[in-house]
């Protein structure tokens, strides 16, 4: 991972890629000062190259209204000082050139045929000959305004089912002239594509192109015409093939939690074993250990990482170092990426509070230092102290437990969530590397709290139990109860409750653990091809039912449909998992009572009886916050973060953002 290589007419540093994010800092006040930031403190984490977000080379290829354009010579030589930071710490910079195609959230968008996104809205209009010829000499104009403005390379987004990748598959192309039909003719837009930005730019301008290794479309490419593409397109001049996998509107999760790590890496080697040029392996690689290993296997040349950079910008710097265990791990929550791209705000991240927000935050230590307690060791509280001991002040970290963690031990029980583990590792080395004084097993008391010149109250929640006759029945437990393995549930099982937590819970006790873990079992639940051989890598149908360890049914009062809460890019993937299982989810029940017959409740104005042999309580949270209001009637300076605050629903995001924040505030 840390060996160069030769791309082009360039010498990498080492094998690391920063990969393309949205971010819409673009749209922010002061919006290329944060966009400085943010890249140059990547670069001094050591990738070799960064990868901007997309820009789009016309009008008609925006991803949204206020999505940003290269096409202006004027508007890309705004960017030269983004270039400038980037260069200067070591790292090249390419601008990435997309066209959203059938994607792009405006009236006017177009494709290869006018069909309509299954995620968009509008009908595209389809290309006339003459708009695709156009579009292939904007892309040339876009790089070489790119190539102006100081970038070191463009990559060419060719995948994720963008305008590109959307010519080269029948499932978006039903074209009859020379730009569609046969793969040769499919092919011809990108290729064309590529050939004109090398004329364009030159030998020494280092071109990308972002080859789709795996569709998961019906109609997408099998392996052979990706291989016959991927060569096509270093034919005509392209220095690194970097591999995207799955369409926007596929049924396969590609990127969050559920997907194993190093899913996807057999699919970029099919890429390799095609061509000459570098070929870089993406998607859920989040450790060094890892990158290694799919280097060294001969799976690819270089590895892409997007989100590990957002959780830490010094990845790559690290690991050269020997300290991989300092390295905050992206635990691909999509909470603050995605989730905040996708609802039209910046880029964010749940376990790093500064990424797209470094302007925001300071590092110098503190002048006045402060005697510090902080009590309770969730996610909260072990933000707030590490950071505050990291900035000077003398802390003291209060825990009732014997371990640390909080909530989060609760979190990571779920499928695919054990990446929290990784938060936990990393917390518990900063703790102890700042010098944080731990008093694990020891609830804090007044007395204990005495002579602090702050004391900070992150004691988090406790399960909420409602108003409810018989919910001391014996068949009843609460979230935390099954998911920390207190209690047992039995084979049919009635979740009160349909947030987030509820449909953690039900997927707890319907999957099989192999599935977040082991890829050939994630394949097999998600219907993928795992030698990535056929059309469009599939196998089967994404959504056929699957065997379920449990008969479970879950429940809420609110008359929406359950699960329309959840976030906007794993939802989907929590909904469609336990519909495969076979749970029931009902809306708008109301609660009658619980006895031996089972969950009694009123659905429609009618009685119903679930009978559960265990009936699980995910009916909120209450706040911890006694001793915060003895603390305040002595008169001591106290803070209330995290759940202490506010009992929302779980939000590691919110409790590390506020204990990250207080601390520099101290």
């Amino acid at each position: 991972m840390l060996s160069p290589i030769r791309a082009g007419q360039h010498m990498l540093r080492n094998r690391v890629i920063m990969g393309s994010m949205h971010t819409r800092l673009e749209t922010e006040p002061d919006g290329i000062a944060k966009q400085i930031a943010f890249y140059a403190e990547r670069a001094r984490g050591e990738a070799a190259i960064l990868v901007t977000g997309g820009f789009s080379p016309n009008a008609e290829g925006i991803f949204d209204p206020e999505g940003p354009r290269i096409d202006d010579p004027k508007e890309a030589e705004n960017l030269r000082p983004i270039c400038e930071a980037v260069q200067a710490e070591g790292s090249l910079l390419c601008a990435q050139l997309l066209h959203a195609g059938r994607y792009a959230k405006i009236e006017g968008c177009v494709a290869p045929s006018p069909i309509r996104a299954p995620i968009n809205r509008y009908v595209p209009r389809e290309m006339t000959d003459a708009d695709i010829r156009r579009t292939i000499e904007d892309f040339a104009k876009s790089a070489a305004n790119a190539q102006a403005a100081g970038f070191d390379g463009v990559e060419i987004m060719g995948s994720e089912g963008y305008l590109i990748n959307e010519f080269t598959v029948p499932h978006t192309n039903k074209r009859e002239d020379e730009w569609g039909g046969s793969a040769e003719n499919r092919h011809r837009f990108p290729v064309e594509i590529v050939r004109a930005v090398r004329e364009r730019c030159g030998p020494g301008f280092l071109v990308i192109y972002r080859i789709s290794a795996a569709d998961l479309v019906e109609g997408g490419a099998p392996a052979d015409e990706i291989a016959d593409l991927a060569r096509k397109i270093e034919a005509a001049g392209a220095d690194i093939l970097n591999t995207g996998i799955g369409w926007h509107e596929a049924r396969v999760p590609t990127i969050a939690y559920p997907v194993p790590r190093g899913a996807w890496r057999k699919a970029a080697a099919n890429v390799k074993a095609a061509v000459s040029i570098p070929v870089v392996a993406s998607n859920r690689i989040n450790t060094p250990e890892l990158a290694e290993d799919i280097l060294t296997s001969g799976e690819a040349d270089m590895i892409s990482m997007a989100r590990p950079f957002l959780a830490d910008p010094h990845f790559v710097k690290k690991a050269r170092e020997g300290h991989a265990d300092e390295i905050n791990t992206c635990i691909a929550c999509n909470q603050a990426c995605l989730d905040f791209i996708f609802s039209d705000r910046p880029v964010g991240c749940l376990v790093n509070p500064r990424a797209g927000r470094e302007t925001e935050f300071r590092d110098t230590p503190t002048e006045s230092p402060k005697t510090v307690a902080v009590v309770g060791g969730g996610a909260a509280g072990m933000a707030t102290a590490s950071e505050a001991a990291r900035l000077g002040h003398d802390v003291t970290l209060f825990e009732a437990q014997d371990k640390l963690g909080g909530q989060l031990n609760l979190a990571q029980a779920a499928p695919g969530k054990d990446e929290f583990n990784e938060t936990l590792r990393y917390y518990s080395g900063q703790l102890q590397k700042h010098g944080v004084k731990l008093r694990l097993g020891q609830r804090a008391g007044l007395d204990d709290l005495n002579g602090f010149d702050h004391v900070v109250i992150s004691t988090g929640v406790t399960p909420r139990i409602p108003d409810l006759l018989g919910v001391d029945h014996p068949s009843v437990a609460t979230y935390a109860e099954i998911l920390s393995g207190a209690r047992a549930a039995g084979e049919t099982v009635a979740v009160m409750g349909a947030g987030g937590i509820g449909h953690d819970v039900a997927e707890f006790l319907v999957t099989e653990p192999a599935e977040a873990h082991n890829t050939d079992a994630f394949c097999d639940t998600w219907g993928v091809d795992p030698k990535f051989a056929t059309s469009g890598a599939l196998a089967g149908d994404p959504l056929a039912p699957k065997p379920s360890r449990r008969k479970v049914v879950m429940l809420q009062r609110k008359a929406s449909k359950p699960g329309t809460g959840l976030g906007v890019s794993t939802g989907w993937i929590l909904r469609n998992a336990l519909r495969k299982h076979g749970v029931e989810a009902l809306g708008g029940v109301v609660y009658d009572r619980i006895d031996d017959a089972g969950l009694h409740i009123m659905v429609d104005g009618a009685p119903k009886t679930i009978a559960a042999d265990t009936i699980v309580l995910c009916t909120g949270q209450e706040p911890e916050r006694a001793l915060a209001e003895d603390l305040t009637a002595r008169g001591a300076t106290v803070t209330m973060i995290g759940g202490a605050k506010e009992a929302a629903e779980l939000d590691a995001l919110r409790a590390i953002d506020e204990g990250v924040r207080l601390a520099q505030s101290l």
